[in-house]
């Protein structure tokens, strides 16, 4: 048994022997010469500090920004007890102890606890939530010395390619830190608003493919400068994992209404009373309708004891097939709001909740029947 054992072992080499003893002619293994291995080229100094440089911008951005990036655990009433319902991100703003996270994070909290990067806990009053824009502001009373506010960014001067970082506790994973870039800008999606109220287009987010997952929610999107241009949001994925496709709320939409958040309690919304189909551009009707401009925004119906109504504005009043669906067409054609020109309907929207305030007066730039007007409009609330 052993020698058998061991006639099967070399059998290879034994067919290799005898073909060596084999005429010249008949040999059919020619042994291949060993090439010694190519020894690796140095990387120039210069590309290696290039390298170290960008990695001690990234270590010292973490240093700077993580103190100020929350672990937020929701907790929820259950027979009398509080238990564990959800968990994720946030990020103080000042130093009175006011935090900035999603409105979906902490809706339907009991209580809300606050995990420091160092560790220290401290409980959270929740001081205002807007579920339309998917913001809420908390509180903490701590000592100063943990309270290391972010520098709020400007997202208007953001650009597609632009390097962002994320922190955050995905998975309950504290203190994770991705990097990407800004994969688009001006994204406008829907908000599934809760409490029955309806839902609500939230314009200008942010794409991005810096790695977003579960639990980033409410946690900073950074500039390489360390300041805040978003608050991540929501991820687009057919498995509810990080698919590379993570969007977050601009901050000019935070700076714009977390104050109101700190001293109402809640955001209201200017409204101006419009339908229009979000299907198709001024741009793709023009040829179909025969619109006298390329731009704009087309009404379809004008609520009635709306702003709108008010300012005399006028809904379409006839149907047109376009690729097979109805439009209704003949409505005044927006075409500017305090001469900020408009492309969308989403332009519009992004517009009231950027820029005005309820009961405040903008003049709208609109044609009708082929003529320029200037309307003079005061905005209501959105019901």
């Amino acid at each position: 048994m052993t020698s058998h054992k061991r006639s099967v072992l070399i059998l290879p080499l034994v067919l290799g022997m005898l073909a060596c003893t084999c005429n010249s002619q008949e040999l059919f293994f020619t042994p291949t010469p060993t090439v010694p291995p190519a020894t690796p080229t140095p990387l120039p100094e210069r590309v290696i500090a290039e390298v170290d440089a960008e990695d001690a911008l990234l270590i010292n951005l973490y240093q700077q920004t993580n103190p100020a990036v929350v672990y937020i655990e929701v907790l929820m009433k259950h027979e009398g007890t509080l238990m564990p319902l959800g968990t994720g991100s946030g990020f103080v703003i000042d130093t009175e102890g006011r935090i900035v996270t999603n409105d979906h994070v902490i809706e339907e909290a009991d209580a809300v606890q606050v995990t420091f990067s160092d560790g220290s806990v401290a409980e959270a009053q929740v001081l205002g939530q807007d579920p339309y824009s998917d913001l809420a502001v908390i509180k903490v009373d701590v000592s100063p010395e943990y309270l290391v506010p972010l520098e709020m960014g400007d997202s208007s001067t953001l650009q597609v390619g632009q390097r962002v970082i994320a922190i955050g506790n995905p998975f309950g994973l504290e203190g994770t830190m991705t990097v990407g870039i800004i994969s688009a800008l001006g994204r406008t999606l829907p908000t599934q608003v809760a409490r029955n109220v309806g839902s609500f287009s939230n314009p200008e987010i942010i794409q991005t493919d810096a790695a977003i997952n579960p639990g980033n929610s409410g946690g900073p999107l950074l500039d390489t400068r360390g300041r805040v241009i978003g608050v991540n949001w929501a991820i687009r994925s057919p498995t509810g994992t990080n698919a590379g496709i993570g969007f977050a709320v601009p901050v000019n939409t935070v700076k714009h209404i977390a104050p109101y958040l700190i001293e109402q309690g809640t955001y209201h919304y200017p409204y101006l009373g419009i339908t229009s189909d979000n299907r198709f551009t001024v741009a793709e009707l023009a040829g179909p309708l025969g619109l006298p401009v390329t731009h704009g925004v087309l009404i379809s119906e004008v609520q009635p004891e709306t702003a709108a109504d008010r300012a005399g504005l006028r809904g379409g009043d006839h149907g047109v097939e376009v690729m097979g669906t109805t439009v209704i067409a003949g409505g005044d054609i927006i075409t500017a709001i305090d001469g900020y020109e408009l492309y969308t309907f989403d332009d519009l929207i992004a517009y009231l909740v950027r820029e005005v305030e309820v009961a405040q007066k903008v003049v709208l730039t609109i044609v009708r029947d082929g003529e320029k007007l200037e309307v003079p409009v005061t905005l209501g609330e959105r019901p």
